[in-house]
């Protein structure tokens, strides 16, 4: 397992490296935009990074690209750790993010309604 301070400094340059579809999404999580909810980019949680984490909602957004096709059993192997720790793992491949927006954040916001703040004024998607 890699150091604490080699995880941060890997997550780091992956916050520096987003591809269009993490930055896309990012634009409409970041800065407690989405119902109040406080969401992390490129987050350590044990051994990896995940794309996006949401520690009210226990939700661990994991955005697909084409690679991702490529590396199911460690995706797996990731997606049961995650679980384990009782972590909600949301996976959606980029180009919904980028064609289905509304679909995509309609599902963010399903795992996420039992801890949106209703008196924030900050619910648009």
């Amino acid at each position: 397992m890699a150091h604490p301070d080699q995880k941060i400094g890997q997550a780091q340059s992956l916050r520096r490296r987003m591809t269009a579809a993490e930055r896309y999404l990012w634009n409409r999580l970041r800065a407690e935009r989405f119902y109040g909810l406080k969401f992390n980019r490129q987050e350590p949680i044990g051994p990896y990074i995940v794309d996006f984490y949401c520690s009210v909602a226990r939700l661990v957004i994991e955005l697909d690209g084409d690679a991702h096709y490529f590396t199911r059993s460690s995706d797996e192997k990731r997606q049961t750790y995650l679980e384990e720790l009782g972590l909600t793992v949301f996976r959606v491949p980029n180009y919904e993010v980028l064609n289905n927006t509304g679909t995509v954040m309609g599902k963010i916001y399903a795992h996420c309604s039992g801890h949106v703040d209703g008196d924030s004024d900050s619910t648009k998607q």
